[in-house]
């Protein structure tokens, strides 16, 4: 890849993980007892925003098997992290 267009794409990434970082948010799992092979208990899972699931009460989460899923939001904790903190967590991706 020439350098102009290898900064270019790296300039593109950088935009959307800002944007994704900044719209992200994060929830705890309290109880798995449905789902024991794709969610664990007190782990963090990334919420995926989705409307439609808000409205009859589920949430879409990044769950064991790294794809997004409905589960009852009340399996779930809003995680209340800080910036700094969510920043941390996507410098590790």
């Amino acid at each position: 890849m020439r350098p102009a267009a290898s900064a270019a794409r790296n300039l593109k990434l950088s935009v959307c993980w800002a944007s994704v970082m900044h719209h992200s948010k994060f929830v705890i799992c309290i109880d798995n007892s449905a789902y024991p092979a794709s969610l664990e208990v007190r782990k963090l899972y990334e919420m995926v925003t989705d409307k439609d699931a808000a409205r009859v009460g589920q949430i879409r989460v990044i769950d064991e098997s790294g794809e997004s899923y409905l589960y009852p939001a009340a399996l779930f904790v809003d995680a209340n992290l800080s910036e700094e903190t969510q920043a941390a967590i996507f410098k590790t991706v």
